[in-house]
This record gives C-alpha cells, sequence and structure tokens, in this order.
C-alpha cells in the first residue's frame, strides 16, 4: 500500500504541474485547455519540464560516478550506497520524477496530455486497482498497447482528435476484436449493431467490419466528431459513448448541468459511465510512466503491420497462413472482421491483410489457387 499510496503521490504533483498555470487547485484540477486544438502543432501539448541534471543532489551524482566506476558494481562500499538512499529520500517528488523518466525512454514526451486531465479519489482509486487486484490484465493490455497504439492514435491525429482518446480502445476491449459486451457490442471500440451501421461499418453472416482495427477506429472517429458537436467537454464524449448520447441529453437536461463531475457527484449517471472517465484517466496516466506505477519488463508486442491483397472468393485463411508459414491464429488476427475465417465462393473478392513483405508471396498462391481450381 505504501507504493500505491508513493505512486499516488507523485501522481497527484505530475497533474498539479501539468495544470500549473491553469489556475489555483481548488480539489478539481482545471484542464490545461478546452477544447484542444490539434495536436499537429507543437504548442498543443503541455508537457512536464524534466529538470536540468543540475537538479539532482550532488552526494547522489558523486555516488553514481563511484558506483558506475567500480566492476562489478556490488563491490561499490555499502556506506556509499546508503548515502545514495539517503539522498534519494531527500530529493523532492520533482526530482525522482525526473530520474524515472530518464530511466525509461529519455523522452519528455511520455508525459504529454492533449485532453484534459483530471486527477481526483475516483481517479487515484481505479490507479490503486490497476496496481493490484487489476495488475495482471492491465500488465496485458501495457502489452498489447504497443502492437495497436501508433495504428490508433495515428488515425486519431490525422482526424485532428486527441490521440489519448486511444486509451479509450483500452477500456473498452483491452485491444480485443473478439470481445463481446453483455449489450452485444463487439470489436474493439465495442459498436452496438445499429450504431455501427449508422457509421458504415457492415455486418453480415460472414464479415463484420466492427471487428477491423481499421474500420472500427474510421467510424469511431466520425462518432466521436458527431458528440463532440453536440456535447462540448470531451469527458461527456466518453460518458456519451459509454451510455448513449439519449440517455446522457436526458441526464443533462434533467439534473440541469452539462460537468461530468458534478453529473457523478449527483449520481445522475449510471456506475459504469461513472467509472468509465476515471478509467480512462487512470489507463493513460499509469500507460504514459508505466514504471512510476510498478510496471516494469514489459514484453512489449510490436507494432502491427501489414500489407493488403485484394483475394478472390473463397480464399481460406487458414491455407493461405499455411502457404505464407505464419501462425493460422496470426492470420485469423490480422483479419479478424472475416467471423467465418474465408471469403465465400459467391463473392467475387474482399482485401485481407498479409504480414509486411508478404506480398509477392500471396500472390504467388493465388496463381497456384486459381490453376488448381481450373483443373478442377
Amino acid at each position: 500500500m505504501n507504493s500505491i499510496k508513493a505512486a499516488c503521490g507523485i501522481t497527484f504533483l505530475f497533474c498539479i504541474l501539468f495544470h500549473a498555470n491553469s489556475g489555483a487547485y481548488s480539489g478539481q484540477l482545471k484542464p490545461a485547455y478546452e477544447p484542444p486544438a490539434p495536436i499537429e502543432t507543437t504548442a498543443t501539448a503541455r508537457a512536464i519540464p524534466a529538470p536540468a541534471e543540475k537538479a539532482l543532489p550532488p552526494a547522489a551524482k558523486a555516488v553514481t560516478r563511484s558506483v558506475a566506476s567500480v566492476a562489478p558494481a556490488q563491490e561499490a562500499p555499502k556506506a556509499a550506497v546508503r548515502a545514495a538512499n539517503n539522498e534519494t529520500h531527500s530529493m523532492t517528488l520533482r526530482q525522482k520524477l525526473s530520474l524515472l523518466e530518464k530511466k525509461q525512454t529519455r523522452r519528455t514526451d511520455h508525459f504529454i496530455f492533449d485532453m484534459p486531465v483530471t486527477y481526483n479519489k475516483k481517479v487515484a482509486a481505479w490507479i490503486a486497482y490497476f496496481q493490484t487486484r487489476g495488475k495482471n490484465f492491465f500488465r496485458n493490455w501495457l502489452e498489447k498497447s504497443n502492437k495497436y497504439m501508433p495504428l490508433l492514435q495515428s488515425e486519431l491525429k490525422k482526424a485532428g482528435l486527441p490521440t489519448d482518446l486511444a486509451y479509450m480502445v483500452m477500456i473498452e476491449s483491452g485491444f480485443s476484436a473478439s470481445a463481446i459486451s453483455t449489450a452485444q457490442a463487439v470489436g474493439p471500440w465495442q459498436f452496438i449493431s445499429s450504431t455501427g451501421k449508422n457509421y458504415g461499418l457492415r455486418q453480415n453472416w460472414w464479415l463484420d467490419e466492427r471487428r477491423d482495427i481499421k474500420k472500427s477506429t474510421t467510424a469511431a472517429i466520425n462518432y466521436l466528431k458527431d458528440l463532440r458537436e453536440e456535447f462540448g467537454s470531451w469527458y461527456l464524449v466518453a460518458a456519451s459513448y459509454n451510455m448513449g448520447e439519449g440517455g446522457l441529453r436526458n441526464r443533462i437536461r434533467t439534473y440541469r448541468t452539462n460537468d461530468y463531475w458534478e453529473l457523478v457527484k449527483l449520481r445522475a449517471l449510471p456506475q459504469e459511465t461513472q467509472d468509465y472517465v476515471p478509467k480512462i484517466l487512470a489507463a493513460l496516466m499509469i500507460a504514459k510512466a508505466p514504471n512510476l506505477y510498478g510496471f516494469r519488463n514489459i514484453d512489449s508486442q510490436y507494432p502491427l503491420q501489414y500489407e493488403v491483397v485484394w483475394a478472390p472468393g473463397g480464399t481460406q485463411l487458414d491455407a493461405m497462413a499455411d502457404y505464407l508459414s505464419i501462425t493460422r491464429k496470426s492470420m485469423r488476427e490480422l483479419n479478424a472482421e472475416l467471423i467465418v475465417g474465408y471469403i465465400p465462393r459467391e463473392v467475387s473478392g474482399h482485401p485481407i491483410r498479409i504480414p509486411l513483405g508478404s506480398l509477392s508471396v500471396a500472390k504467388q498462391y493465388f496463381r497456384d489457387q486459381n490453376k488448381k481450381y481450373a483443373l478442377d
């Protein structure tokens, strides 16, 4: 629990530093800006400035040099190690945060947000949950995030939306194309059937585009833009995405407030929606600084890379995977929208994804298949 409290305390400072120029702290941190501008400009995101090297206590630097000069490291004098520990304890939270940042990637963009960030008891509670009871599945989400986040954030950026909205997918589905909710919402962005169709996602007996990571992201972007136009606040956008715009519209009218946190305070929203925004905020805080929250040695998956090829009707994903010498599971994951695992013969064809660099092999496979069908 002490480590959780320490992490939450640093997060609290983290948020205060992020909002330092946005007004006095009054129990709930004000957003740095609202609404955010497109993130292509360098002035849009606000980062916590990393203290210069001289911010480290001299003794700590001296111990670091002395320990580094000894081989192996365990031969350093115990007195010097104790001195380093004492210096670390005497550091300010800002200095500790700087050290943690340097250990991570030496890049300050880990600590950049491009949507409003609030730190309060609800957010802290979900951070603590993900550090304890939810630690195993959150670690799994972090490992998957390296695979899918580049695509998600690239699409959001091109659309002029905050890239931090990608963390909605982490909370919605854990990046799973096969995720299905009790309300029969499907795919990474958890579209119900009607909303998916409204935003151009085809669904039939062999195809469900709600499961496709890129197509569903395009649909979600258009949906989020519509919600933003109606509700204004990104927190309300997320809430309406979770509970439905009609339901949120009625609650705003009934309780005469369009402040998300006030609606939560009044218990005007379903419990799932009250938790939804805090979960997203907790997830993005941890994901941007996993070491800070005890998530170390993450076995990150490779970023998703693929090529697209037009496949004729009758193409079987498993047979094609065998020909390309990849696992059948990976081929099905690349083409999660093909829910039956093949393109029906009665369909002229359909684009499918194949691993990057395998286009020529895939074309040869189709040539071989054509010869086979000709002989049949």
